[in-house]
């Protein structure tokens, strides 16, 4: 656009800015009007930019605004307002079109437009924008945040912006022809950048908490810095190229000239030895023409193998919305000292500012607090950083904030949406497959850390290695999302970059997986089986009105308001509304859902709800006297009820119903299952999870030669290790194998694993073609398992489906329907089972037999005939089996086994707790546990005394701790017949068998609480210990007197509770006595489990008590001192001792009611407050059970 063309109001206003005279500016009087003048402009552009474009032309940032800043920095408006302008006008094109546009008119403003975004970019590499930049960010950033105004934080805002849209700016691929190693525009801007000390300043706001309001925009600057860069290149930027890397490019080359080579001595060998000036013509026979002779071939021999019938027809468009996506990301390398500059970043990045900056942006990004799409810059910064740390020596700690389970499922939920919107959005579907990529090589990274974390020497690292892998091998969402993306992989929308990383994360996630899985047996993993049933709704009863039934409704609604005098009650004058106000359909339209309100009170025959209605219709819709006038008179009210009656008015319940019957009802159930990697490795063999492999494998020569391995690797799976190989009998694999046997030798060198394996396929395939003479047919054709079956082993005979119903002859049904009928009633478990061994044809199943008295009526239904499980049909004892079971008792009570030596020896196979209920019936044991597995003391020798816990034990018949441990673990045997018993588990773990494992004794125990206590109490926290211990007695009260366990939550309701639940020394305290902590986010307060016994409550409330509050009577013993006295009189005396043991501890007890009544006042009835509340969190038929005594305390204690 020409600068004459301008128009005349803005170029009067640019000429007023000033003008340059050689390095010097001289700004005009009216510099700072004339700017903001031009933001106005810009504010009232037209959809083609054109005022932006006017300034392009006319370079006024070039020649104006910059030597503005860089020369009058000091004159602080006008220095705001110039930045306030670039910013504007370095917006992107994208933004400012807010797309590409498709009119050819609009597309070239937008071409124009990006063009002179170039320009400015080249104008802004130069160290004195950068410098005057970089020192107004460090002089705003020295004030502190008490004195910074709202104007700085702006003027930051821009700066930032700034630099932000001059480094999105694209490079022009026009102009810069520059190859690698070549400074260009965005190399030339880094340096500017780096001189002024710009990126210091990044690094800062990065890292500092009192500017963590910039974080996202630091983030997108840093991502933009990095554009076109690898971070394998720049981890070896200023390396010493190594022998290795030297022999490889040495190998690349002479590849390009042996290739070259074989090309010169084909085309020599393609010419003959003396030249002919006929090239002659030639029949080729069997190959037909478009009539029916033979082709006449025109040219050499040499060339007949090029030959074919497209030649010289043209070329098929192909509809843009059927091409091949294309990659848009370009790669280069920048001049040496940028890369040296930029690996010095990456390294002080990661030490000083990684982990925070994630931190803040992730949290940004989950509260919602990020503009649109931000979470790509997220999932960039997460690839490229931890790809640069795991080539500069993977120090795990460096990037630890996105080193989690959490990062796994976020970046899993990104990828699951991205997939949804790329279906959904057409219009968008490559700027979500973009986001989908990104979002993959996160994945793709964090499991290549991970998998070098593995490898690390440190055991505290690969300890945290197995428990991430853990974690993501046992979670079904993490196991399947490859399988998901390679079967929903569509070319059209997804380009050959993402199928290649695709191939490469599949590879790395089974290679881990089958690692992890050696040496562990019996596996678990979480699966999830979505179940869908249509819900049934109950057909409508409403039923059809005949005349005869109107005509009767309408004699019972007008004899009723002709008796009611047409008078209504004060409700339904006043309280009768006859439209929805919540219903999204305005007032005025809901006349006809009045209407029809009016005729269901009348067929409901509730003629004074109806008349109601219409009164108060016609007040609301006046207009038309659609309800009648206003001046009606009764009987015309009740002729316009009848015509409402009589009237065909539609029916929205036929549509509700509908609606109804297509809903469905999804219930996701979660089970554990044992992980078989075979069988998690048949679920790649399907035709459109290896179709995706082969195109890949189409650019096998292009392919880098860990692309080419992970394919073959994946091949070789589904061929050998599943014996699969006729899978890729297919024409199109097999012209692919063909093309690479037929590569020049040195071309071979290179993918030796795929000549390998090609080799295989077609040597299996030639040996099956020998047995299968339709094998050169299935090779048209993608084949399913059942078809790989089927060309391997032998097709099925014609007519047979392995499915279909097996044909039953009459004479069989005859036979079939005799037997039936003959016992039927014989009171036989299983009529099935007497059934088929007197059937003439034995080869029947119980299936087919079953299917057969179905079909042909002898039964209902299958639910019939189901066959009782084993050990639940026997539940009768007859006298011989109790006499059985007396009898194997009385030989083996003294074992150390009872109950299991029992049911290894009865006759009628039963149920453990079967037995056992049964035992106890009979008398022969007075208590469950004395059933219980016997087991040897280990310390025979070991010192009798005998502790309180003990004692208390002794005197009140409270089981010891180790008849405790044997009481679970027997519970656990009993329980082992329910069905519905299922044990949860958060990590992948091998399946573990019910042995339980020693606790701590009631000595230890106490030992260690009594310390805690005691170091609590120096702490100045007694009264939330005395707080902790009426809770304790306060539960094991309400067990004893409900008779039901539930968890009861901890509730700290004054800020001393409070304040101790936060100390670290009160939680191991907690964490002692078996008090457990919020299972998850959902859950606030620690919680007494439910299956701590009232016997467990009170021994831990016991232990909480000081020793100086715990005298008897006025003597001023400790209990300890009391225990110890007594254990000396177990020791000298007898049954007088057990006596004294009796009186002793009901004096300790009464002991410490007498200290629990003179507690503070104060504290003790918060707690009762707290244990109300408790009690309202349990069941709601026991809540409403003490209802009446509840109230009565609360109203007592809160008064």
């Amino acid at each position: 656009m020409d600068l004459y063309m301008m128009n005349c109001e803005l170029l009067a206003t640019c000429s007023a800015l000033g003008y340059l005279e050689g390095e010097t500016y001289h700004k005009e009087p009216d510099c700072l009007e004339s700017v903001k003048d031009l933001i106005r402009y810009l504010r009232h552009e037209d959809d083609s930019r054109d005022i932006r474009q006017q300034l392009g032309a006319a370079q006024i940032l070039q020649n104006d605004l910059l030597p503005i800043i860089t020369q009058h920095g000091q004159d602080k408006p006008l220095f705001d307002a110039c930045i306030r302008l670039m910013v504007n006008l370095t917006q992107p094109a994208l933004l400012c079109f807010g797309k590409i546009p498709d009119d050819p008119a609009f597309r070239h403003h937008f071409l124009q437009v990006v063009s002179y975004l170039q320009a400015y970019k080249e104008a802004f590499a130069n160290e004195k924008v950068f410098t005057v930049l970089s020192e107004t960010l460090y002089n705003l950033l020295q004030l502190d945040w008490e004195q910074r105004q709202e104007e700085d934080n702006l003027l930051i805002e821009r700066i930032l912006l700034l630099v932000r849209n001059v480094l999105h700016v694209p490079a022009d691929p026009y102009e810069e022809k520059n190859v690698d190693d070549d400074a260009s525009v965005h190399d030339k801007l880094l340096w500017a950048i780096h001189m002024s000390g710009m990126d210091d300043l990044l690094k800062f706001l990065a890292s500092a908490q009192s500017e963590q309001q910039w974080s996202m925009h630091v983030l997108e600057v840093i991502s933009l810095m990095f554009r076109e860069q690898t971070p394998e290149l720049l981890v070896r930027a200023g390396q010493v190229r190594s022998a290795q890397e030297k022999q490889k490019d040495s190998n690349e080359l002479e590849a390009l000239r042996q290739k070259e080579l074989a090309e010169k001595h084909s085309r020599t060998m393609q010419r003959g030895t003396r030249h002919s000036r006929f090239r002659g013509s030639y029949v080729v026979q069997g190959l037909k023409s478009i009539s029916e002779k033979d082709v006449i071939f025109h040219q050499g021999l040499h060339n007949f193998k090029n030959y074919s019938h497209d030649a010289g027809k043209a070329t098929r468009r192909v509809p843009k919305r059927k091409q091949v996506a294309q990659d848009t990301k370009s790669q280069r390398r920048s001049v040496l000292n940028v890369r040296l500059f930029l690996r010095e970043f990456c390294a002080d990045f990661l030490d000083n500012c990684y982990n925070r900056l994630m931190y803040l942006v992730k949290e940004s990004l989950i509260r919602e607090h990020a503009q649109q799409h931000d979470e790509t810059y997220y999932l960039w910064a997460l690839s490229f950083f931890m790809a640069f740390n795991r080539g500069n020596g993977c120090k795990a700690e460096l990037v630890s904030e996105t080193l989690s389970v959490r990062t796994f499922h976020f970046i899993e939920k990104n990828i699951t949406n991205y997939y949804e919107m790329m279906l959904t959005d057409k219009k968008e579907a490559t700027s979500w497959s973009r986001r989908m990529h990104l979002a993959l090589k996160a994945y793709q990274e964090l499991l290549l850390t991970v998998n070098e974390m593995d490898r690390s020497k440190d055991e505290n690292i690969r300890q945290s290695a197995s428990v991430i892998k853990s974690n993501i091998f046992y979670l079904m969402e993490y196991r399947e999302i490859f399988l998901t993306l390679l079967r929903k992989f569509d070319e059209k929308m997804q380009p050959r970059s993402f199928l290649q990383d695709l191939v490469e994360s599949t590879h790395l996630f089974l290679r881990m997986l089958e690692r992890f899985c050696k040496g562990r047996s019996n596996l678990l993993v979480q699966k999830k089986k979505v179940k869908r049933k249509k819900q049934k709704k109950k057909s409508s009863s409403h039923t059809e009105n005949t005349p005869e039934v109107l005509e009767e409704t309408w004699t019972i609604v007008s004899q009723e308001l002709r008796t009611s005098g047409f008078e209504l009650s004060n409700a339904l004058t006043e309280g009768v509304v006859p439209f929805d106000a919540a219903s999204e359909i305005p007032v005025a339209e809901q006349r006809t859902e009045a209407m029809i309100r009016i005729q269901d009170a009348l067929f409901a025959r509730t003629g004074p709800e109806a008349l109601g209605l219409l009164r108060a219709a016609r007040e609301v819709w006046p207009e038309g006297d659609v309800f009648g006038s206003a001046e009606v008179q009764p009987e015309e009210e009740l002729e316009l009820l009848k015509q409402i009656l009589f009237a065909e008015l539609p029916s929205k319940l036929d549509e509700e119903v509908e609606e109804l019957e297509e809903e469905e009802l999804e219930s996701v159930r979660v089970s554990e299952t044992e992980f078989n990697f075979l069988d998690f490795i048949k679920r790649f063999a399907n035709p459109s999870i290896i179709r995706p492999y082969l195109l890949l494998l189409r650019s096998y020569a292009s392919n880098t030669p860990h692309t080419n391995h992970c394919i073959v690797r994946m091949l070789h799976r589904v061929a050998v290790d599943l014996k699969m190989d006729a899978l890729l009998f297919q024409l199109s694999v097999f012209y692919l194998f063909n093309k690479v046997l037929t590569d020049p030798p040195f071309a071979l060198i290179h993918y030796i694993e795929l000549v390998t394996f090609a080799k295989y396929i077609l040597n299996r395939f030639f040996a099956l073609a020998t047995r299968n003479n339709k094998a050169f047919i299935e090779l048209l054709f993608w084949k399913n398992v059942g078809a790989v079956r089927e060309m391997t082993e032998g097709y099925r005979k014609e007519g047979y489906d392995g499915m279909k119903k097996v044909k039953w002859t009459p004479e069989e049904e005859e036979e079939l329907r005799q037997l039936y009928e003959e016992h039927k009633d014989s009171g036989v478990p299983d009529i099935v089972e007497t059934l088929l061994p007197l059937l003439m044809n034995t080869n029947r199943t119980r299936r087919q037999v079953v299917t057969q008295m179905v079909s042909m009526g002898l039964v209902d239904s299958v639910k019939d005939l189901k066959k009782e499980k084993k050990g639940t049909c026997i539940v009768l004892w007859t006298e011989d089996q109790e006499q059985e079971l007396q009898m194997l008792f009385e030989e083996y009570k003294d074992s150390d086994d009872v109950l299991g030596n029992i049911l290894k020896r009865l006759t009628a196979k039963r149920s453990r707790a079967r037995v056992v209920d049964k035992i106890l019936s009979l008398g022969l044991v007075s208590e469950r546990r004395d059933l219980y597995k016997k087991r040897r003391r280990n310390a025979p020798g070991k010192s009798t005394g005998m502790s309180e816990e003990d004692f208390f034990a002794s005197v009140s018949g409270a089981p010891e701790e180790n008849t405790m441990d044997r009481d679970e673990e027997e519970d656990d045997d009993l329980e082992e017949d329910k069905d519905d018993s299922e044990e949860e588990r958060d990590v992948v773990r091998p399946a573990q068998g019910k042995k339980g494992r020693r606790r701590e004794s009631a000595v230890e125990r106490n030992v260690n609480v009594g310390g805690v206590v005691q170091d609590l109490r120096r702490e100045g926290l007694s009264g939330p210990v005395l707080w902790l211990q009426n809770c304790l007695n306060r539960a094991a009260d309400d067990r004893e007197e409900d008779g039901v366990s539930h968890p009861m939550p901890l509730v700290p309701l004054t800020e001393e509770n409070e304040d101790a639940m936060e100390n670290k020394s009160f939680k191991r305290l907690l964490h002692k006595i078996g008090i457990r902590p919020p299972a998850d986010e959902q859950e606030s307060f620690w919680r007494i489990p439910a299956t701590m016994s009232i016997y467990q409550l009170r021994t831990m409330a016991s232990s909480l008590n000081p020793p100086e509050e715990s005298e008897v009577g006025g003597e001023g013993e400790s209990e300890s001192g009391v225990a110890v006295n007594l254990e000396a009189e177990q020791q000298d005396e007898g049954s007088d001792g057990q006596e004294l043991r009796a009186q002793a501890i009901r004096a300790l007890l009464l002991s410490r009611q007498r200290k629990r009544s003179s507690a503070d006042k104060k504290t003790y009835a918060l707690n009762l407050c707290h244990s109300y509340f408790c009690h309202s969190y349990k069941c709601s038929t026991f809540i409403l059970q003490k209802k009446r005594e509840k109230s009565d305390f609360s109203v007592a204690l809160l008064s």
